[in-house]
């Protein structure tokens, strides 16, 4: 078997394991690259150097930059500040999405969305407006804004790494802003005049509502004859082994809230239980608990399931996240991230009963107990977002030291590539470390913030697009679309070449997007005869145009949730934005860009 027929057998293969989604994505991609080597075609001195891109090196940089600047308070200082406005809806989605295509220029998106979130959930409760016309909005901001420099997102990495393959230097710093920028303001202008009006209104909800909590909590007492006098709550969980959660005890007026395993029940003690009806009634069969009246209906206040210490908390869970396919059981939610599960809701619809065995999905939207003191601590570890508003202390001096640092080692770090001092793998990966050495992050923080899913992704699926054109799999295909060119100008087959890129990109990942259709933009380049730069520069606007589906990328599959969407909401705003950048972005890039 030839290696052409072999890469493409492995292509398919990956992008039909890609969307089928039982796979992860990172190791679909290491078991493509293992079946490379293991076939021959690519050889096993090489099959790792994937690993060593530049543009691994600088998206893993701009994570930890990302975590630096989060950590220090100094973008929630600036978004508090730029988010003060009117309280009509349409400039508060102009607002909000201009903040994070702000910031997702400079950072990762995700980074920039987990920031927005809780501040545009936040808006959408105080202004009693549904957070469905809020959220996508930010999400797609969040993919706009990654357009519009070298490092906002990784198909703009990727493509200035293929052309340096191509024989020229990397992409200046700022070389994507003119046609970047300007497909952003485009589709925040369109997306905040008509585009928000296309979004579905989901009625907006407290967290109360979603979860519908008052339907399984209930209050029992320990009565003055009970034998579990004294007995610890992990004791009493083992022995009677009943689908119960006690989220919290009221003792002598005095609230304990979440109680942990060590936690001992005394008599006269009020238990307020999550438990069904089923449960419940062979609790009170079992045991000297008594139901304390009728099912409480509503009659459970916030304070019964929060304190001054214990914080309740929704979260959604990213795509990255360690607790996504297992149970609150296999991940030890309880004993390795302090949290207690209160409630799941998925794409709008709530799951209260038998959480220890409810198998955890992306984008679902937890409902927690956890210490305050642990609280940044569990959305690291658990690889979440909050969904509520975060308060950050600036006050003090050495968090304003950490701000100022961690900005002007940023901002450095743009200026030496920018101006060409440094390549910009080198910079900004000596500004991650030199964030470590000032203090300004641990070095565990500084590898926690790097998202070792997607890494392993992209060394991998760099094997693979080496493969695809050492093979001479890139120039067969690049020969079919030439086969077009007796039809079709070069201006209408870089349009061609974005068609087959956002159609992949609302699939796939737009990393691996990016990957597969540079060697194949070159070889098209090559044919004809111009310059590769318009082409490449359609596959990185294309690749970021993830507009249509959620599982395109995570910023969209991160709001599905919170926001209530159903799969079929996102095209009827992103098909529109998809428009604009064809028709738009084409001219724009070859403007610019000239064949």
């Amino acid at each position: 078997m030839g290696p052409q027929i072999i890469v493409f057998i492995v292509i398919i293969a990956t992008l039909f394991l890609f969307i089928y989604g039982r796979l992860r994505y990172d190791f679909v991609a290491l078991l493509g690259l293992i079946v490379l080597t293991i076939t021959g075609v690519v050889s096993p001195e090489t099959s790792f150097l994937g690993f060593s891109h530049p543009a691994i090196i600088t998206v893993a940089s701009v994570l930890v930059i990302s975590s630096a600047l989060i950590k220090t308070g100094l973008v929630d200082r600036i978004v508090r500040v730029i988010n003060r406005g009117s309280d009509k809806i349409y400039m508060k989605i102009m607002s909000l999405m201009l903040i994070t295509a702000l910031l997702s220029g400079f950072m990762n998106n995700v980074g920039a969305l987990a920031l927005i979130l809780p501040i545009a959930m936040t808006i959408a409760k105080q202004n009693k407006i549904s957070p469905s016309q809020l959220l996508m909005p930010v999400a797609f901001a969040s993919l706009l804004g990654g357009m519009t420099t070298g490092i906002g997102t990784p198909p703009n990495l990727i493509i200035s790494t293929y052309r340096i393959q191509a024989g020229y230097s990397a992409f200046p710093f700022f070389s994507f802003t003119p046609v970047g920028l300007s497909l952003t303001l485009l589709g925040i202008l369109f997306t905040t005049l008509i585009g928000w009006r296309l979004i579905p209104r989901r009625d907006p909800e407290n967290i109360k509502d979603i979860f519908k909590l008052e339907d399984y909590l209930s209050e029992l007492v320990v009565n003055d004859k009970c034998s579990i006098d004294g007995m610890k709550l992990k004791d009493f969980y083992k022995n009677y082994r009943i689908d119960i959660n006690v989220l919290s005890i009221i003792r002598d007026g005095y609230r304990i809230i979440s109680p942990g395993g060590d936690q001992q029940l005394l008599r006269g003690d009020i238990l307020i239980v999550k438990a069904l009806s089923s449960d419940l009634t062979d609790l009170v069969t079992k045991t000297c608990l008594d139901l304390k009246g009728a099912r409480k209906d509503k009659l459970v206040l916030k304070s019964d399931l929060k304190s001054d210490e214990i914080a309740l908390v929704e979260v959604v869970l990213r795509e990255d996240s360690p607790l996504v396919g297992r149970t609150a059981i296999e991940t030890k939610l309880r004993n390795r991230y302090n949290a207690n599960l209160v409630a799941v809701s998925r794409k709008g619809i709530s799951s209260v009963e038998r959480l220890k065995h409810f198998r955890f999905h992306t984008g679902d939207v937890l409902l927690l107990q956890i210490p305050k003191t642990s609280i940044q601590y569990a959305y690291t570890k658990m690889r979440c977002l909050p969904l509520a508003e975060r308060g950050v202390d600036i006050n003090t001096e050495s968090s304003k030291r950490d701000q100022y640092l961690a900005l002007g080692i940023f901002i450095l770090s743009i200026l030496a590539s920018s101006f060409g001092l440094l390549p910009v793998q080198v910079s900004f990966s000596f500004a991650a470390v030199l964030l470590v050495i000032l203090n300004v992050i641990t070095a565990r923080e500084f590898y926690d913030a790097i998202e070792w899913p997607t890494i392993v992704m992209l060394g991998s699926l760099f094997a693979l697009g080496s493969a695809l054109q050492s093979s001479g799999a890139s120039d067969t295909i690049a020969a079919g679309l030439m086969n077009m060119s007796g039809i079709l100008s070069p201006a209408l087959m870089l349009v061609l070449i974005m068609i087959i890129t956002m159609s992949l990109t609302n699939l796939i990942s737009s990393s691996a997007t990016t990957i597969l259709m540079g060697p194949i933009a070159i070889s098209v380049a090559s044919s004809l005869g111009v310059s590769p730069d318009p082409l490449l520069m359609a596959v990185g606007v294309a690749a970021s145009s993830a507009f249509l589906t959620p599982i395109a990328h995570q910023s969209n599959l991160l709001v599905m949730g919170p926001g209530g969407y159903k799969f079929t909401d996102y095209w009827k705003l992103g098909l529109p934005l998809s428009l604009i950048t064809l028709l738009i972005g084409t001219p724009l890039i070859l403007w610019i860009w000239p064949l």
